[in-house]
């Protein structure tokens, strides 16, 4: 619906489009201005952008509009006149000053308000990502970190933080094969999300749960929780020990997968990231019982520059299709397929023998996750970590996330 109403302005954007999406700007650029009756229009750095005199008040960073110490705003945006306008507006080298009535003073840093703008946020990316089949992540040769600095160093962690979020993946390893070194490593990243699993969780293939996971049978690519709400951020496995064969791990980047449809297919993953489905787990057994559903597209992305941020793939949660329109269902099912097709292909599979010591990170709303089937005694453990605290820790080491 967003997408919708805002096309005209996506165009409009796309006109007044001057620069490349590179987010840099010239230390000295020359800004001009022109006051229209609805909006200030500000040309700097070789972009055109546009202001609702109500967003510019809105977000003024005076002391009394703006709590600089606690980076809240001070401001009642709902006492805001929404006829509001400028009495004068004026730039002051690498500022834009404006009066509003009553003689109220905003003084707005053009660079930021370039930064900030509808133009720049629809030309740049969120978080930058590194797309990959297996031979690109290979190729690119990316380092494991070790136990002993990744616990001790935070430029480690930092180049850890990197890896993670262009990729989707990041392994440490040497970590000693224990739940509770594992618990130790997982808590160096984020917190760890408590869910109906438990917080840290430890099993073999005894059906303990009522899921095939605790099995020894082979699990096809899938994103976990795909039935809650908002689906776990991280997922993070150790296998602490495994008597047999098989039992690769299998790593699937959802997003290169979905992008390749979007090229060859766009009505179909525009569909895919329009109707929105069902997930569902049903458990119930003599220690459990659970009834958990979650509601959302197969694809989420942005409405304000069609980004993705979120792949909800998995076969075997999805539940009863009672939210298309019978008229949609079959196009559905067929774009569904494609993108099957595209996550499915060989060259996209990474697979990777888990072994003692080695712990893996997966972004659970990127990168799909299977296996093989396997022999013997395996034993895995692992959990969930909370998405907004990864990318708060990554925020603060001054990584775009």
């Amino acid at each position: 619906m967003f997408w919708k109403l805002h096309k005209s302005a996506l165009r409009q954007a796309q006109l007044l489009r001057g620069v490349s999406r590179s987010t840099a700007l010239p230390r000295r650029a020359c800004a001009t201005f022109r006051a229209h009756e609805e909006c200030l229009e500000l040309h700097y750095g070789g972009t055109q952008m546009r202001f609702n005199y109500v967003w510019l008040r809105d977000h003024c960073l005076s002391a009394a509009s703006y709590n600089s110490k606690t980076n809240q705003r001070n401001l009642d945006t709902g006492s805001i006149d929404l006829t509001i306008r400028p009495e004068s507006t004026r730039v002051e080298g690498d500022h834009l000053v404006i009066t509003w009535p009553g003689g109220h003073m905003s003084k707005y840093s053009l660079s930021w308000l370039a930064e900030n703008s509808f133009e720049r946020k629809y030309q740049s990316a969120e978080q930058p990502r590194i797309l990959w089949n297996s031979d690109i992540y290979r190729n690119a040769t990316i380092t494991s970190s070790k136990w002993d600095t990744f616990m001790s160093c935070d430029d480690e962690l930092k180049k850890f933080l990197q890896n993670y979020l262009l990729y989707g993946i990041a392994f440490v390893d040497d970590v000693p094969a224990t739940v509770e070194a594992t618990e130790a490593v997982t808590q160096r990243v984020s917190l760890i999300r408590e869910t109906t699993y438990g917080r840290m969780w430890c099993f073999t293939s005894d059906f303990s749960r009522g899921d095939t996971a605790y099995s020894q049978l082979a699990l096809d690519r899938h994103t976990d929780t795909s039935y809650f709400q908002e689906p776990c951020g991280i997922q993070v496995f150790h296998c602490l020990k495994h008597e047999g064969t098989g039992g690769r791990t299998l790593l699937v980047d959802g997003f290169y997968a979905a992008e390749k449809l979007r090229e060859r297919s766009p009505e179909s993953f525009e569909l895919l990231a329009q109707v929105p489905i069902k997930h569902e787990y049903i458990e119930n057994t003599d220690r459990h019982q659970n009834h958990i559903t979650g509601i959302g597209p197969v694809l989420n992305v942005y409405p304000w520059n069609n980004e993705m941020y979120l792949i909800r793939y998995n076969n075997y949660d999805r539940s009863v299709l009672n939210t298309i329109p019978h008229d949609v269902v079959q196009r559905w099912y067929a774009a569904h397929r494609e993108l099957t097709t595209e996550l499915r292909r060989p060259e996209n599979e990474l697979w990777v023998k888990l072994t003692p010591g080695k712990v893996v990170f997966i972004d659970n709303w990127r990168v799909l996750h299977g296996r093989e089937s396997f022999t013997g005694s395996r034993q895995l453990c692992g959990c969930y970590l909370t998405r907004d605290d990864v990318l708060s820790a990554a925020r603060c080491f001054g990584l775009q996330a």
